[in-house]
């Protein structure tokens, strides 16, 4: 097998080419769907690889494709060194890896080392051994509360809804954070460090060029387990609470730089870590020179299309590198949140309100990673009730819809379902009858659609002289707007989010994310001057 010192002089020129790429998030059940069972596949990816060289990717971040009961879409992981026959197997893996370096794209692979599936031979070993076992200590277990055992060992709840205590029959309780499919590891165990280690070599080995590591800030838990305040609505893996006991915890910091240490003898490779830590000084941590390469900060999926708004949420994300020395990494939307033209009102004003965010989020400094169908301007799906999988849906008491929403497979070409995502008529979500001038296919040659503003945007990212610098500058603006510039490279961007035209800042006019009124920056709209 390759590694990323073996990869082609084109995309292993520089060991730090991850400071400034763009990544693409592929979510492998809604990509492309090769075999026509209306899920997405790896041979479903690269067949489109075509595509994402076209749209002018560096990189792709693919979700988990290995082996699981799917009981959280492959966030429950039965094997992590083997790929789930739905997705394909080991050799498409290879195929699609070596497919993708010829396009010049690397690939980076999630991690999922918080949890296990419950179907995991460790933890089906556990329920066999028995309380106080060696099989027992790599999870969680304790014995409940009360003089019969009969309560939780903590009042913890689950992210997903209900407790986060699943008794056995022989009255221990193990902990999941998430559903009661996926056991908490625990983490002190040398059997679980020693197991992730063999994972990522496992993968490094294979040519991949760096992980994204799902909840890491979870991993470590408080001695003692202590119980958690109660809110209304309880805080999930989606908040930033400083006492939430559940996450955020020091002994973290032990495993990433175990990571690190590993990934350090694969020159060229990276790791992003999923952090919902909005303290600038706790996010600063994660990415400590032998720690993460980088952490998503998601205060710009946070803030709402407000020009104050998303200024602190920009000021507050380089603040936080700026104590560690890395670069910030952005995102608009991902598989856990609403897609950002609906969170930014839906139809026509989503649509424009993403628009102008693309083009801010693209001017920053540092990395981009963007979530499969945003270039497409997809909205969330309000799915019926009886098409909804998300665990969440469930745990919830059909209180919460959970993240399906999101999830929809991508319309590629044709007028109806699937449009182009299967060749067999159903898709393991519904799609909207009426995507069809949202696919690839209808957009790649209209020079007005949003796929062509990502194009654009993506080439002068790339190529274009301003974009050098690392730094941003502010000016004065009319309120409900802002205008920076990237210091060193001169690129300025402003955003109107006011109700009325404004002037333009001084420059030439490089890229707008919608029509132009004269000398006027028109509302919901953001421009790119030189």
């Amino acid at each position: 097998m390759r590694r990323s010192s073996d990869l082609t002089p084109e995309i292993a020129e520089e060991a730090a080419w991850w400071r400034d790429a763009v990544f693409y998030q592929v979510y492998v059940r809604s990509f492309a769907d090769s075999d026509g069972d209306g899920v997405g596949d790896l041979e479903g990816i690269r067949s489109r690889l075509g595509y994402l060289e076209l749209l002018g990717v560096d990189a792709l971040w693919l979700t988990p494709f290995y082996r699981s009961p799917m009981a959280d879409h492959g966030y429950d992981v039965a094997d992590p060194r083997d790929v789930d026959p739905l997705f394909g197997d080991l050799a498409a893996f290879d195929r699609l890896v070596a497919d993708a370096h010829e396009h010049n794209i690397r690939v980076t692979v999630d991690l999922v080392p918080n949890h296990s599936s419950d179907l995991h031979e460790w933890f089906q070993e556990a329920l066999q051994a028995g309380p106080g076992s060696m099989e027992r200590s790599r999870y969680i277990f304790r014995e409940g509360r009360g003089f019969d055992g009969s309560q939780p060992p903590n009042n913890w709840v689950s992210v997903f809804g209900g407790p986060a205590w699943t008794r056995v029959p022989d009255g221990q309780w193990y902990l999941h954070l998430f559903a009661p499919e996926q056991p908490d590891l625990n983490w002190e165990h040398p059997e679980v460090r020693a197991d992730l280690e063999h994972t990522l070599r496992f993968w490094l080995d294979r040519g991949v060029d760096g992980f994204r590591i799902d909840v890491a800030h979870g991993m470590a838990k408080p001695e003692g387990l202590p119980d958690m305040e109660i809110r209304v609505q309880a805080p999930g893996v989606l908040s930033d609470d400083a006492h939430d006991p559940r996450f955020d915890n020091d002994g973290v910091h032990e495993i990433h730089r175990m990571i690190r240490k590993v990934m350090d003898g694969y020159p060229g490779t990276m790791a992003v870590g999923e952090i919902w830590v909005k303290d600038d000084e706790r996010f600063a941590a994660y990415v400590r020179p032998d720690e993460l390469h980088l952490g998503f900060n998601f205060r710009l999926v946070e803030a709402a299309f407000d020009a104050d708004a998303v200024r602190g949420a920009i000021e507050h994300s380089l603040a936080a590198v700026a104590l560690s020395g890395t670069p910030a990494a952005w995102t608009l939307s991902n598989h856990d949140v609403v897609r950002h033209v609906t969170r930014y009102g839906g139809g026509e004003l989503g649509e424009q309100r993403a628009r102008a965010m693309a083009l801010v989020e693209l001017a920053l400094p540092g990395v981009i990673y963007l979530y499969n169908g945003e270039e497409l301007g997809l909205p969330n799906v309000e799915l019926p009730d009886w098409a909804l999988q998300d665990p969440t849906w469930e745990r919830s008491g059909h209180t919460e819809r959970g993240r399906d929403g999101c999830r929809v497979p991508i319309p590629w070409e044709g007028t109806t379902p699937p449009f182009g995502f299967s060749t067999g008529a159903n898709t393991w979500l519904p799609q909207p009858n009426e995507w069809g001038h949202l696919t690839a296919e209808a957009q790649l040659e209209d020079p007005g659609s949003m796929l062509s503003l990502y194009r654009e945007a993506l080439e002068h990212r790339k190529s274009h002289a301003s974009f050098a610098g690392t730094e941003l500058e502010w000016y004065g603006a009319p309120a409900g707007c802002f205008a920076f510039r990237r210091k060193g490279g001169g690129l300025i961007c402003a955003l109107n989010t006011s109700g009325a035209s404004v002037p333009l800042p001084p420059g030439q006019v490089l890229l707008s994310s919608g029509p132009m009124d004269g000398e006027q920056l028109p509302p919901d709209t953001a421009v790119w001057l030189v």
